[in-house]
């Protein structure tokens, strides 16, 4: 038991990282419930059309969580600068995570509005799905930009401890999806009944809805790293070689670990086009019970980034293992549950049956995974709160360039065996992955105060 320790944390602990994480895993949750609804939606469009929205949100993914890579070690500057109370250098931290967002989905706009068909046939050549994504994506990459830059000030709130204003406000811009949804897919208030273009309407409206409210915010409640529009590009040459030092790895690492997952997506693609629309169901329903990811990153940067700012590396070292423990305790009760779901949700789709049935089996599986995934993601968090960004590549994008990509691609194009076993082999990697993760923790070279080390190489 006595080796376990350093994994067990007292009660006041626990209370104040559930503090930390449930506004986000809240706003997480009722954002992945309306996403499940909305799934629902255009699942009653058919296969092809939930096979197209699919394809298309996987390549939104990619620019994605390259914005998030950026925000990650801008947010990681923000809080520890929050904790060294330095002002101005918050503020110039801030300025580079919105116009590095910008800039990365204005990038992403121009591909998939200007290209639609060159991004869903990397998907998939199946004419229907093409077809219904071509409507879809051109219109909906219209929502990308505005997204970019709740998504930066949200980041930024966060970091500071500030989670329930992006709560309620995410909130809000999820229901008006919803609600847009409802109107306008299916024609209802005497809207015009427009399908899947409609769905890419309502994310645009949303989209925009939620940034609105939140430039509200901005505007009347002062934060510690508000700052004009004038001074926007006033970022100095220290802080933009500072912060980049620690962005460019770790977006570099979600830019490949995102076009790993939609390479994985277009492997299992190759089973057929009720893989697509299963594995759509799944990944949706999965992201109920992934909220867990997004309380525990935040609640991680917190208690880890704020006391490394500080100067505190012992608290620092010691929150940093109380966290792997305690998510890996709350994800093997959320993978009870989601095992559970697969019985009840593929069942509210209007798809075929062999839909229904991938979605349910991919459940099941990731749903005895999910603490591995936890406790891998865990290690990650920690990495990158400490700034240890070259470490979080490794094992995260590293691994699975090197690893996990090369096996399930084998499997793929050299065997002919089902979705379900291929799904498992990609997956049983995690073991390994988590072990690499966990080296990664024991060296400690995340203990790194970055308001002290200004010029730390990565």
């Amino acid at each position: 038991m006595r080796k376990f320790e350093k994994f067990i944390a007292n009660r006041s602990f626990y209370k104040h990282v559930l503090t930390l994480a449930i506004p986000l895993m809240l706003q997480q949750l009722i954002t992945s419930s309306v996403n499940l609804v909305d799934n629902l939606m255009i699942g009653q469009l058919g296969d092809a059309a939930l096979g197209g929205v699919a394809s298309s949100n996987r390549f939104f993914m990619i620019g994605l969580f390259s914005v998030m890579g950026i925000l990650a070690a801008a947010a990681v500057f923000i809080a520890q600068y929050y904790g060294a109370k330095d002002q101005h250098n918050m503020k110039e931290a801030f300025r580079f995570s919105i116009l590095s967002a910008g800039l990365i989905t204005i990038l992403f706009f121009i591909v998939a509005f200007f290209f639609p068909q060159h991004v869903l046939r990397f998907f998939t050549d199946d004419p229907s799905i093409l077809v219904e994504g071509g409507k879809y994506i051109k219109l909906a990459s219209i929502s990308l930009l505005p997204f970019a830059i709740s998504m930066s000030m949200a980041s930024a709130m966060r970091a500071v401890g500030q989670t329930k204003i992006p709560l309620y406000i995410g909130i809000f811009a999820v229901f008006t999806n919803a609600i847009f949804n409802y109107v306008l897919i299916f024609g209802h208030f005497g809207f015009p009944q427009l399908g899947i273009v409609g769905a890419a309407l309502a994310t645009i409206i949303s989209r925009f809805v939620e940034l609105v409210f939140l430039l509200i915010v901005m505007k009347r409640k002062v934060f510690d790293f508000t700052t004009k529009i004038k001074d926007l590009f006033k970022v100095s040459t220290k802080n933009i070689q500072k912060i980049s030092l620690k962005a460019l790895p770790l977006m570099s690492n979600e830019l490949l670990w995102s076009f790993g997952m939609a390479s994985l997506f277009k492997f299992y693609a190759t089973r057929g086009k009720e893989v697509i629309a299963g594995m759509s169901i799944a990944s949706t329903t999965a992201d109920i019970f992934f909220v867990l990811f997004a309380g525990m990153s935040v609640a991680t940067m917190i208690v880890v980034s704020q006391p490394l700012g500080a100067n505190n590396l012992e608290e620092a070292k010691r929150n940093g293992y109380h966290m792997i423990g305690f998510s890996t305790v709350l994800a093997m009760i959320f993978g009870i549950v989601m095992f559970g779901s697969s019985f009840v949700v593929p069942l509210f789709y209007n798809v075929s049956e062999a839909s229904q049935h991938v979605a349910a089996n991919i459940l099941r599986i990731q749903s005895f995974m999910f603490w591995i995934y936890m406790g891998t993601a865990q290690c990650y968090f920690i990495l990158r709160a400490g700034g240890d960004m070259r470490s979080t590549l490794i094992m995260d994008a590293g691994f699975m360039w090197s690893v996990n990509i090369p096996v399930v691609a084998i499997f793929t194009y050299f065997t002919g065996i089902n979705i379900f076993l291929l799904f498992i082999i990609g997956q049983l990697t995690d073991f390994v992955k988590l072990t690499l993760a966990y080296k990664l923790i024991k060296k400690e070279k995340w203990l790194t105060n970055l308001t002290i080390d200004e010029m730390t190489s990565i």
